[in-house]
Order: C-alpha cells, then sequence, then structure tokens
C-alpha cells in the first residue's frame, strides 16, 4: 500500500470499510471507481473503463460518473440488488493540508433506498432483521422510506420465519451468518431476491435513546429488543444520520393474523399471478380501487394479513357496508383523496433532509383537503368512521407554515433561489429589491449607452465566467469613446468591454443575489427541521387517510362486482349461496361465470371429495371458497348471494405443484412434504384445499396416500377440506366417514360431444374426459383416434376379466361354512361384511392364516391369474 500515491492510498482505506459494496469516491465533478469496483462497474452501468497511475507499477483500473448524474447510476446498481457506498469531501479543500479528507457519507443498499424513483408506489420497501435464541425468533421489519417498523416474536420454528418473510418480501435481510446459510438453503421458498447481509451488532443504548417516547418500548419482550436494536444499529451505520421518521414500534402477535404458507399465497395469486409474477390478474389488482400511494400499500397489508378477531373484522365491514350503499358518499370521500399525495414518504424525505420545496407544495395540497375529508367520515352515518376521525390532527399549523413561506410553483432545486414567498422575511425582501432596482438600473444604462454612442445593436450581457459586459460588434467599434471602455473579450465578430460604473454595479446587485440564494436556502431549512419535529402527528394523519382510501376501495369494488356482506362467526359451520370466483368472473369477457354454494357443516359434511375431469372448474371451485374467506376476514364484501363464514386461523392449499428442479425433489416429494405440513399445523378452524391428492406415484400407492390423508384429516383434525381427486374410486369413503360428502363437476354427453356445465353437484364422477380433454386442447387427430381405440380395448380386457374374477370370489366364498345371507363380493371397506362373518366363524389357525396373507395383499395391482393362484393356494391348505 505505501507504493500507492496518497489519494490512492486514501481510496484504499476508506474502501475497506465496505467490501461488499461499490465505492462512489468524489473527486472534484465526478465520483470515480478503482481496481475491481472500476471493471466491475464498467461491466455493470456499461461505462469506457480507462486507468490512471497511482504509483504502483501498472495503471489503475478506474471509471467514473458525473456526480450531478451519479442517481441514475447508483439506481441500476441497487435495481440489480448491489450496495453502494457514497464517499464526500468533508474538508475544505483550500484548508486542507495535504489529501482533502473524505468519509462514507450514506451507504445505498436495497433495504434502505429513499429514492421514489427507485420505489414502487403502492409496494412497501422492507429491510428485515433476524435474531435466534434458544426460546425462538425475534422478527422485525422496517420501511425508511415510510418510517413504518414492525416487530413480533416467532416460535422457534423456521416455517413461521419462511410464512413472516413471505408477507413482507424484503429486499434485504440482516442477520447471522448461521441464519444467512439456513436462509440461502431455504432460498426456493419463496420468488424474490433479497440481498442477504450479515450483521449481528445490537446497541440497545442506541435504541433506548431512539424510542424514549415510545410507550411500545417497555413492552418488548427481551428477544424483540435485540432484534430492534440490531436493525436499528444496522440502519444508523449505514444512513450516518439520525433516523427521526421512524418513530415509533408496532408490536404485533403472529395469532392476530390468519396464517398463509408460500405456496399458498401463491397458488390464491394474492398479490400476483403464479405464471407472470404481475399484479394484474390477482385479488390485490381486483380490490385496489384506492386513490392514494399509502392506501395501496395499507390495502396489500390487510390482504396480506387478514385478521382473526371478530370484532375488528366487523368494524371494516360497518364502514364498508356505508360507503357501499351510499354513492354519493362514497364518491366524495374519493373525490377529496385524489388531491392527497404520498404523506407518508413525503414526510419521510422532510425528516431525512432530502424535500425540497415541491415536496412541501404537495404536503400543503394534502392537508388542505383533511378538513373535508373528516367532515365527510364524521357525518356518514358509520361508526367506524365516526371513530376514525374523531381525534383526528389535521396539522393547520404545518399547512399554514408552508403557504406562507413557500411559491406555489417553486423550482425543483433548493439552492437556485425563487422559492420563498415574498413577504415572508423582510432582509429577504430588501435583497430583492437591491436586485430588481440593480437589473432596472442595467436596462437603462443599456438605454444610455445607445443614445450616447449611436450603435443600436449595442447590448449588456452577463455570464458566469466574466459577469457583466458591453457588447458590441467589430464595425462600431470606433464609435466608442476611447479610455472609457476596458476590453473584456474579443470574439469572433464582437468585443466585449466594461466600465468603471457597471463594475460598480454589478459588485452590488451580485451581491445581492448570493445572498438572497444563500438566505432562501437557510430560510428552507429552518422551515423543513420545523416540520420534521411534527413527523408524529403527520404519521397518525397519513395512516387515517390510508385507513379512509382502503375503505372506499372495498366498496367501490363490492359494489361494482355485486359482492355482499359476509356474516362472520367464530363458530364452526361455513355455508356460501351462490359463491364466484371474484377474478375470473372479472376477467371472463361474457360474464358467464357459473355461481356454486359450499356446505361444509360440523355435523353434515366438513369434507367435501370432489371428482370430475379436468377444465371441468374443480380447482377454480376449491380457489373461490379460500378467497370468499380470506376476503371476508380482510373485511371486505364477498362474490355470493349470501355467505357465513367462520374465523378461519389457516388455510392450505396443495395446487398445481411444479417439480423443485433445483432443490432436487419430485412432484410428489413437493406435495407429500406440503401435506406433512397440513397435517402438522392444521387445527380444526383450519381451511385445507387439496387438488389431485395423490398423484405423481402409482396408482395404487396414490389412492392408499389420498384415503390415509382423508382419513387423518377426517378423525384426527376435523378442519374443512375440499379434496378433488381422478381416484374415483374413493367415492366410497362417503359410507365409511360420516362427515364426508362426494361431490362432482357436472357435465352433459351428446355423443362424443362433452359440454363442462362447471356446476357442482352431489355425487361423484364416472370418468375423467381425459381424451376429450387432449383433444380440445389441440392434440393431433392421430393421437385423439388411437387414444379411444386404446381405452376400447382396455375396457374389453376389463370387462373379459370380469368372469375369473367372479369365479375367484366365488372359489373364496367356498372356504366360510355356508350363511344365511347370499354370497357377494367381498368388500374391503365394511367392518363386518358376510364373509368376515363367515370366516370369523371359523377361527382355527389355517383359516386366521389366511385372513392374515389376505390382509397383506395388494388387492389393487393384483391380476386375476395371481387371485386365482392364490385363492387356489388358500384350498389347499385349508383342506
Amino acid at each position: 500500500m505505501a507504493t500507492y500515491t496518497p489519494m490512492i492510498q486514501q481510496y484504499l482505506a476508506v474502501k475497506a470499510q465496505v467490501p461488499d459494496a461499490f465505492l462512489f469516491f468524489r473527486l472534484g465533478d465526478f465520483y470515480e471507481m478503482f481496481f475491481e469496483d472500476a471493471i466491475n462497474a464498467s461491466r455493470e452501468l456499461e461505462i469506457t473503463l480507462t486507468g490512471r497511475e497511482g504509483g504502483g507499477e501498472e495503471k489503475i483500473p478506474m471509471c467514473g460518473v458525473p456526480h450531478h448524474a451519479a442517481d441514475n447510476y447508483m439506481s441500476r446498481l441497487i435495481e440489480k440488488g448491489y450496495k453502494v457506498a457514497i464517499c464526500e469531501q468533508v474538508e475544505d479543500p483550500a484548508e486542507a493540508k495535504g489529501v482533502v479528507r473524505r468519509e462514507i457519507v450514506r451507504i445505498v443498499t436495497p433495504g434502505t433506498v429513499m429514492d421514489s424513483k427507485l420505489l414502487g408506489e403502492s409496494v412497501n420497501n422492507y429491510i428485515v432483521s433476524l435474531v435466534n435464541q434458544a426460546d425462538g425468533y425475534a422478527f422485525t421489519a422496517c420501511d425508511i422510506s415510510t418510517g413504518e417498523l414492525y416487530t413480533t416474536k416467532l416460535a422457534n420454528s423456521w416455517e413461521l420465519v419462511v410464512d413472516e418473510l413471505n408477507v413482507y418480501n424484503p429486499s434485504e435481510i440482516v442477520t447471522s451468518q448461521v441464519l444467512l446459510t439456513t436462509i440461502r438453503e431455504s432460498g426456493a421458498a419463496w420468488g424474490r431476491n433479497m440481498v442477504l447481509t450479515e450483521w449481528s451488532r445490537a446497541d440497545e443504548t442506541l435504541l433506548d435513546e431512539h424510542f424514549a417516547e415510545d410507550a411500545a418500548l417497555s413492552n418488548l419482550s427481551s428477544i424483540s429488543r435485540q432484534g430492534v436494536a440490531t436493525l436499528l444499529a444496522y440502519l444508523k451505520e449505514t444512513q450516518k444520520r439520525a433516523l427521526t421518521h421512524v418513530k415509533h414500534i408496532r408490536i404485533y402477535e403472529p395469532d392476530q393474523f390468519m396464517t398463509m404458507d408460500p405456496f399458498t399465497r401463491r397458488n390464491l395469486e394474492l398479490v400476483e399471478t403464479v405464471r407472470e409474477r404481475a399484479k394484474k390478474g390477482s385479488l390485490l389488482w381486483l380490490l385496489d380501487k384506492t386513490v392514494t400511494a399509502m392506501g395501496a400499500r395499507m390495502l396489500r397489508r390487510w390482504i396480506e394479513k387478514p385478521l382473526m378477531n371478530v370484532a375488528r373484522i366487523e368494524e371494516r365491514l360497518e364502514a364498508v357496508n356505508l360507503l357501499y350503499n351510499q354513492l354519493i358518499v362514497r364518491e366524495d370521500v374519493k373525490q377529496a383523496l385524489k388531491e392527497v399525495y404520498d404523506l407518508e414518504r413525503l414526510v419521510a424525505r422532510i425528516s431525512y433532509g432530502n424535500a425540497n420545496a415541491r415536496d412541501m407544495i404537495a404536503l400543503k395540497h394534502s392537508l388542505q383537503q383533511v378538513p373535508m375529508l373528516q367532515q365527510l367520515c364524521a357525518t356518514s352515518g358509520s361508526e367506524t368512521l365516526r371513530k376514525l376521525v374523531e381525534n383526528m390532527d389535521v396539522c393547520d399549523d404545518v399547512m399554514s407554515w408552508i403557504a406562507n413561506a413557500i411559491e406555489d410553483e417553486p423550482p425543483v432545486s433548493i439552492r437556485d433561489g425563487g422559492m420563498i414567498r415574498e413577504g415572508y422575511q423582510p432582509y429577504l425582501d430588501q435583497l430583492r429589491e437591491a436586485s430588481k432596482n440593480g437589473k432596472q438600473w442595467i436596462a437603462e444604462l443599456e438605454r444610455q449607452e445607445r443614445e450616447a454612442t449611436g450603435i443600436k445593436s449595442l447590448k449588456i450581457g452577463y455570464n458566469k465566467v466574466f459577469g457583466y459586459f458591453i457588447e458590441v460588434t467589430k464595425a462600431n467599434m470606433s464609435a466608442l469613446q476611447e479610455g472609457r471602455y476596458e476590453r473584456k473579450q474579443t470574439l469572433a465578430n464582437a468585443e466585449r468591454y466594461v466600465t468603471p460604473e457597471l463594475k460598480e454595479k454589478e459588485a452590488l446587485i451580485l451581491e445581492a443575489q448570493d445572498k438572497m440564494i444563500d438566505l432562501e436556502y437557510e430560510l428552507f431549512t429552518e422551515l423543513r427541521d420545523r416540520i420534521s419535529k411534527h413527523i408524529s402527528r403527520l404519521q397518525k394523519l397519513a395512516e387515517v387517510i390510508a385507513t379512509a382510501d382502503v375503505y372506499q376501495s372495498l366498496a367501490t369494488v363490492s359494489a361494482a362486482h355485486h359482492f355482499r356482506k359476509p356474516e362472520i362467526g367464530e363458530g364452526f359451520d361455513l355455508a356460501i349461496e351462490d359463491g364466484r370466483h371474484p377474478v375470473v368472473e372479472a376477467v371472463i369477457q361474457d360474464g358467464s361465470f357459473i355461481a356454486n354454494g359450499t356446505s361444509l357443516l360440523q355435523e353434515q359434511g366438513r369434507i367435501l371429495l370432489i371428482t370430475g375431469p379436468n377444465m371441468a372448474g374443480k380447482s377454480t371451485y376449491m380457489r373461490q371458497v379460500a378467497v370468499i374467506c380470506l376476503m371476508a376476514q380482510i373485511g371486505c364484501f364477498v362474490p355470493a348471494k349470501s355467505a357465513r363464514i367462520p374465523v378461519t386461523d389457516r388455510i392450505f392449499t396443495r395446487i398445481g405443484a411444479a417439480d423443485d428442479l433445483i432443490g432436487g425433489q419430485s412432484t410428489f416429494m413437493v406435495e407429500m412434504m406440503d401435506i406433512q405440513v397440513m397435517t402438522e399445523k392444521a387445527t380444526s378452524q383450519s381451511l385445507v384445499i387439496i387438488d389431485e391428492l395423490g398423484r405423481g406415484t402409482s396408482t395404487g400407492e396414490g389412492m392408499a396416500i389420498a384415503q390415509a390423508v382423508i382419513e387423518f384429516l377426517h378423525d384426527r383434525i376435523g378442519c374443512k377440506t375440499l379434496v378433488s381427486t381422478h381416484f374415483h374410486e374413493l367415492a366410497h369413503l362417503e359410507e365409511s366417514l360420516v362427515h364426508l360428502r362426494n361431490h362432482c363437476m357436472a357435465v352433459k354427453e351428446s355423443g362424443r360431444q362433452v359440454t363442462f356445465l362447471r356446476k357442482l353437484i352431489p355425487g361423484a364422477a364416472s370418468t375423467s374426459y381425459g381424451i376429450y380433454c387432449a383433444e380440445i386442447a389441440g392434440l393431433p387427430d392421430a393421437i385423439i383416434q388411437r387414444s379411444y381405440a386404446l381405452l376400447n380395448g382396455f375396457e374389453e380386457r376389463a370387462a373379459a376379466s370380469a368372469v375369473p374374477q367372479a369365479a375367484a370370489i366365488a372359489a373364496f366364498a367356498t372356504i366360510a361354512p355356508p350363511v344365511a345371507t347370499p354370497i357377494r363380493q367381498l368388500s374391503l371397506f365394511e367392518e363386518d361384511s358376510p364373509a368376515d362373518v363367515a370366516v370369523k366363524k371359523k377361527p382355527d389357525g389355517k383359516s386366521q392364516l389366511v385372513l392374515d396373507q389376505l390382509k397383506g395383499i395388494d388387492l389393487i395391482n393384483m391380476t386375476p391369474l395371481q387371485a386365482l393362484n392364490l385363492v387356489y393356494e388358500w384350498k389347499q391348505k385349508l383342506q
């Protein structure tokens, strides 16, 4: 390092502090990067890689970006998942002895972005810290662009951590090296690329100082204190400033909200679609008629975390009901909200010190709408809306400060002046008058000089290099009075001069302009600092406005799509009359969605076994039941003629699994792992949805597993369950499981023409219509015809095998003594069939041996010939 120049040595010393970040090192008007940073930045940013002498034997790789355009380049790196450390001069070069001192002033990471250009308006940008101890995990999430901070303690279960990560979908996680390894190993559980940062330092003294005025601090558990302190220390280290807008700790318990695993969130397409991962086509897309960015973010949080508390759900439904039925009130609320900007992020920028004058005007316009919104809610007739605005602080003093100080249309930059109103500060007005008078004097001087010289083209101009000057074309130079004009600059066709009078006035004018700009900046920062002391008031107001926006959004969508208010209760029974899938119905062009009812009752059938062909609507039906339950628990009306919805603690879905190729797990293995989680976590208040249970393995094993799972859910857990299957043979379970009911999707046949009616009816389906589905999917006609031919052959062989099967059964029946009842085929599913009774009446050792062997054989996969041979062996043993 000693061989390098002092400046490069300084660079290397600073770079050592941030080995995992690009270092933007300020040199004059550029941010420069060196060594590996330069090589990588030139590739990622597509900028020219050069080199410079630095004291070593070879040139040092170097590239740079202009400081005025640095934000764009930083944004591109952040979008790619990198970190950027900004190193500025912190010493006046004129006063420096040797190399100008430079320090890192901020580290920008994907989880600490403040630039609105990089942030989606309707999406939070969370950074999460994880701390693990013997009794569980501390999970803390913060969005520094809005100031929100949430924390909870989770039981010592990694699945719960994954569930929370999928709720907050953070862009960055800070945690210990051990947990980072665990996160990387389970990275397939979520789709978003997250920056993982090793960090375990926690400063509880900083925690106590920062949240000294927050009552929630005293309610934190020991592990939660460490979790919040860890995240706060990291933010302090990277942001290099006081995070005064992160004012309140919001403590929550996981059981306050419905739990959904990552696959359920994905399968139900709550906030994005499975295929395109786009908002359009998701439940959020349908329900989002918010008119403010903060309302859109709150709605997303509601969808991600449905409530478990009946009273809170009823409060939401009461507000939505009022706005649903009062069109004028709803439209007035919406109109008032349209003029409200993103208060949460405006307030954060003010606190951060990077808000400009236009941000202040946006805040003023937003606050001007608050009294109208307050009046509308207070007089709406809704008790929920009245309570919402009952103690609302309209912050009219803040609005007055801005209105008195800032021009209505200020410039973007706060360094160029022109943003402070006339009359706000007397001395500023005096400077403006001096500047204005000076410019009038310049204009008068130009007129006088034209008259004195007779040069009509003479003009007085100004530039930053030479100041004010008199410009005369070369053809008119002879008309100037000698000795009075001092040549300042020569151009191709003109000369520029100054006079003693012009020099004197220039000094006065420029002094006034410089003082004006400096004073305006000082007055603006003073106003910004004053408002930043009232951050808590503005944040509470923002939350009230966002809540009102979500209410009007849910009411607007419910009215437009003819949703109905659900009945919410603590019981078990779920009854939906003419339910519809809200998103599918919304995207169908001809509006022909077929409604279906659902009845899952504790004593009259809590499990539906649904059979029927592919494309008949089984999956859509099962999803719609889950979505209706979720919509009810966020406080929205539901797509049904009527609905009685019990509070559901968890929703499990096993729908349309894909192979986990990266994890090396097959479709069947993934399905079995999901089923394992269901059997472990489900309670009697859960809703379980399994599509095509048991597929992915042999028919016999798949059917056996499917039946065993259904029996376990029926006998052990007792939860509401929807199961679809192609194993029509499972329909017999209705006879042995008292709480199971067979249903199927209705089909109309006319020759080889099949019509899927998409109507759920009682009973079991007899076929899957697989070849017909292949035909309408567009498979070649040759394949379709061959499939039908093969199917006919299979059916003929199956019919032919019926005779030897009957003979085998009859032969077996002769083993037992005759009984009074007629001989019939053995049932594998009745506890005491006549044949069973016959065997039980001959309790000798040989009969018991045959009976034990019978219980162990694979009847599903046994051929007729194998059955005959086995019966012959038994007959020989029993003679």
